[in-house]
């Protein structure tokens, strides 16, 4: 391995001012009975990161994090032609700036459920988003522990980033449940999903598995509040909304196309990224003229089998069934080549409020 890689420290650009909406509400009745039944799951699902993970477990960074086998990487011409060593940092350090994104993306999180709980009107929905602040908390905990052990820590991707202050910048608190609830927790519940069929590490399992659970539940309630109050809405309001929703969805793919990368991990124009290629002694350009001949040889980067595609699987469906996808979105997103994916079976079996373990069930794996 080589030397650890530290973040950088924050800058002027990360203080902003933002004026959210204080909402008072002494109603304190249950408004929703699918809320309250929310509510209840997330306070019977806490738990202690002390108590429930083993830290004394010892991490290796110098050996994988991740099956390698399942590495979309590993099918390029160009990675076959690497070193082993190059092979074997390249994994290692490309893992840890996806854990790295991962605890990032959950202080985005904390700050924007924390935004939820004083600015939704709704009683019930303030219970609710006070439950998943404490989980962000949590997250943002047991990941800055983990990546403390690997000593790897890469900074947050420009796409990220942007889409969560662009997010906390909306002014409103169903943007914020847009960008958040459906945007960004659906991107990670699938990266979460998909560490956890991936990782060989036991304490990386054991935390992906129970911050996945925590995310289900998060994904439901963007669609459990929003859902009834979208349909009652004004249509120039709903389309204020669409918009957002493309908006968000846009900067990710634009992230990806721009970047040259297959997905969000892999991207010229994010730093972080490129500083693990120049860690492991990859040129850049070599790299993403790889990707370049991988897809021109018709080798896929599709995920492998039983992985879940945040867009197409999660994001889009999410959309769809609380009636953000207009007629004229669903035109942008066609132009931006999209496709609306209403089929929602894995992102209701993934939230299903019955069983947390459905999210595992879904893709077949067991813990």
């Amino acid at each position: 391995m080589n030397d650890p890689v530290k973040a950088a420290p924050a800058t002027a650009d990360d203080y902003y001012e933002n004026a959210m909406q204080i909402a008072w509400n002494f109603k304190y009745d249950v408004s929703d009975q699918k809320l309250q039944d929310l509510y209840r799951r997330a306070k019977q699902n806490q738990w202690d990161s002390d108590a429930q993970l083993d830290w004394e477990q010892t991490v290796d960074p110098s050996r994988p994090l991740v099956n390698e086998a399942q590495s979309t990487y590993c099918r390029m011409p160009f990675f076959k032609k690497l070193s082993q060593s190059q092979q074997d940092a390249f994994n290692a350090h490309s893992t840890a700036q996806l854990l790295s994104q991962f605890l990032h993306g959950e202080q985005g999180a904390l700050m924007t459920a924390a935004a939820v709980s004083h600015s939704v009107p709704d009683a019930t929905a303030k219970l609710y988003a006070a439950t998943q602040t404490m989980d962000e908390a949590r997250h943002v905990e047991v990941y800055a522990r983990y990546v403390d052990k690997i000593a790897i820590v890469y900074p947050m991707s420009p796409m990220l980033k942007a889409l969560i202050d662009a997010t906390l910048r909306s002014g409103r608190f169903e943007k914020i449940m847009i960008g958040m609830n459906m945007v960004v927790e659906g991107l990670a519940l699938g990266a979460f999903n998909n560490m956890y069929r991936q990782t060989t590490c036991p304490l990386l399992k054991q935390i992906t598995f129970n911050v996945m659970r925590d995310e289900a539940r998060h994904v439901s309630f963007g669609h459990t509040y929003l859902g009834p109050l979208i349909a009652k809405m004004h249509r120039d309001d709903v389309e204020d909304l669409a918009q957002f929703a493309f908006d968000a969805i846009n900067v990710i793919v634009q992230s990806q196309r721009t970047g040259g990368g297959q997905g969000p991990a892999a991207s010229r124009t994010d730093p972080g990224f490129v500083q693990v290629l120049q860690t492991c002694g990859i040129e850049p350009e070599d790299f993403f003229a790889g990707l370049q001949e991988a897809a021109e040889l018709g080798i896929t980067m599709d995920l492998p089998p039983g992985q879940v595609h945040s867009l197409k699987q999660l994001m889009m469906p999410a959309m769809a069934r609380v009636g953000l996808i207009t007629p004229r979105t669903e035109k942008m997103f066609d132009d931006i080549g999209i496709r609306i994916n209403r089929d929602a079976t894995v992102l209701n079996a993934m939230e299903d409020a019955k069983s947390d373990q459905n999210i595992l069930n879904e893709a077949g794996a067991s813990f």
